[in-house]
């Protein structure tokens, strides 16, 4: 259960019965069939704990660069971590948000080891023994998640996020999409927090999409191997921002998975925290940038592989700590998360309750995969007009919509009723639109910016005025 986010979990015997008399009464937004979250879980394994092993550590620039103290936690939302292992029994800011459970299972998807291997990854301690994480003295937060339900994991979102500014990392899925999951997500954002997430195994099986990684507002990260070279497990994705090594990965788990306390693992599950950690890291040093900025900053700063550019194999490249912390610091992307009515009409429960104050003169930016629209709430007085244009070296179009608008993806009878006006040139040249709210009483306006074809990203400047005429 999330109640922040007004989302309850009910038994299938009741959900019937309780989803007929909510709808009944009007006040239910939607129903989702809970649903199993997929571990993107080990490829292979073997005993090797020694840090000399730990290949990654050169090849993201980990040994270039010292690690601060504590600082922007790091979130892990998945099976329980083993509190016992030595590299958690003692190690300083580490705390359970929940029960972790860890024991043995028979059922072959639970994997109960993945938590702790997951979270060594990210912030295993330099204490002398096994091995040692990307950011070893993060601020370490633990959610366990272990029965993988859709519920769990909101509520998991919530719990992380609800606690001010952290790196949330999902090393698994759920296959399509899921409403309350975007939902949380941007809650978490609007928090301000980031969600990093795997892209996933399944190159071999069709590339299937699994959310959070396809969704917006969420750093979505592949796998690489020690040549650099995109893993012949980590799906192809339109959502990808960046890669991390994914291969031969020394991790730590609970002894009744390996004696040792240590094995090794593949999968883009250990690709994930590297960023996770990374993000933290860079954010701690840079904790003037808000949750958006330090995305880009993680994006941008990638090495390049292979061809220049964007490519849905790697992303924009491998992950660099090094580089990220020098980058310069990108634009603001004000009001996020804006993508639709419903993130920024008053008291949506995932709103951050903003509203465009007039005149106003603001830049912003679109991609097509992580943040495709941007939605402005703008009140206009009885008997006034609103008028709204875009500048952008790239195509940026825009449209104007009335106050009873639900979504700006509306068809038909809906369409028709809110879109007042739309404005779609071509190239470069601005785009314009403008109405009037006739009627006796003030009421939100809302301007949509959103990409033209065949352009994948873009900045461009907004500019809104309202007038009485």
């Amino acid at each position: 259960m999330s109640p922040s986010l007004n989302v309850w979990r009910v038994p299938a015997a009741q959900a019937g019965r309780t989803v007929t008399a909510l709808r009944a009464e009007g006040i239910l937004t939607r129903a989702e069939p809970d649903q199993p979250f997929v571990w993107f879980g080990r490829l292979t394994t073997s005993d090797d704990p020694l840090v000399p092993s730990e290949w990654w550590i050169h090849d993201i620039g980990d040994d270039q660069v010292d690690a601060p103290g504590a600082g922007v936690p790091i979130t892990v939302v998945d099976t329980g971590l083993d509190m016992s292992h030595p590299e958690f029994k003692s190690r300083p800011n580490t705390t359970a948000l929940n029960a972790q459970v860890v024991e043995p299972s028979n059922d072959p998807l639970a994997e109960p080891e993945h938590g702790t291997a997951v979270s060594s990854v990210a912030a295993a301690p330099s204490n002398g023994v096994g091995l040692i994480g990307v950011y070893p003295q993060a601020a370490l937060r633990e959610w366990d998640s272990g029965g993988r339900s859709l519920s769990e994991i909101l509520a998991g979102l919530d719990a992380a996020s609800r606690r001010g500014r952290t790196v949330i990392n999902f090393s698994g899925g759920f296959l399509g999409f899921s409403m309350l999951l975007e939902e949380a997500v941007d809650r978490a954002l609007s928090r301000g927090s980031i969600v990093v997430a795997a892209v996933g195994n399944d190159r071999q099986t069709g590339n299937r999409s699994f959310v959070p990684a396809s969704l917006p507002h969420v750093l979505t990260v592949g796998g690489t191997d020690e040549s650099d070279h995109v893993t012949y497990f980590s799906n192809r994705s339109n959502a990808l921002d960046l890669a991390a090594p994914a291969v031969n990965i020394p991790v730590a788990v609970p002894t009744f998975y390996s004696p040792s306390g240590y094995a090794t693992f593949d999968g883009t599950s250990f690709a994930a925290p590297l960023v996770a950690g990374a993000a933290a890291w860079v954010w701690t040093l840079r904790p003037e940038l808000d949750p958006t900025q330090v995305e880009d900053v993680m994006r941008e700063s990638a090495r390049n592989v292979g061809a220049n550019g964007w490519n849905p194999d790697t992303g924009f490249g491998i992950l660099s700590i090094p580089a990220a912390l020098a980058a310069k610091t990108p634009m603001q992307d004000p009001q996020e998360p804006n993508d639709d009515v419903d993130l920024v009409r008053p008291h949506a429960i995932t709103a951050s309750g903003t509203r465009l104050g007039t005149p106003a003169r603001l830049r912003a930016t679109l991609e097509v995969a992580k943040d495709p629209e941007d939605v402005y709430r703008v009140w206009v007085p009885a008997h006034s007009r609103i008028s709204a244009s875009t500048h952008s070296p790239a195509n940026v179009n825009l449209a104007l919509w009335g106050p009873k608008t639900r979504s700006v993806y509306e068809r038909g009878s809906a369409l028709r009723r809110d879109l007042i006006a739309y404005s779609q040139r071509s190239g470069s040249a601005p785009d314009a639109v403008g109405g009037r709210n006739a009627s006796g009483r003030g009421a939100f306006y809302y301007v949509d910016a959103f990409l033209g074809k065949r352009v994948s990203r873009a900045s461009y400047l907004l500019k809104v005025a309202v007038a009485r005429r």
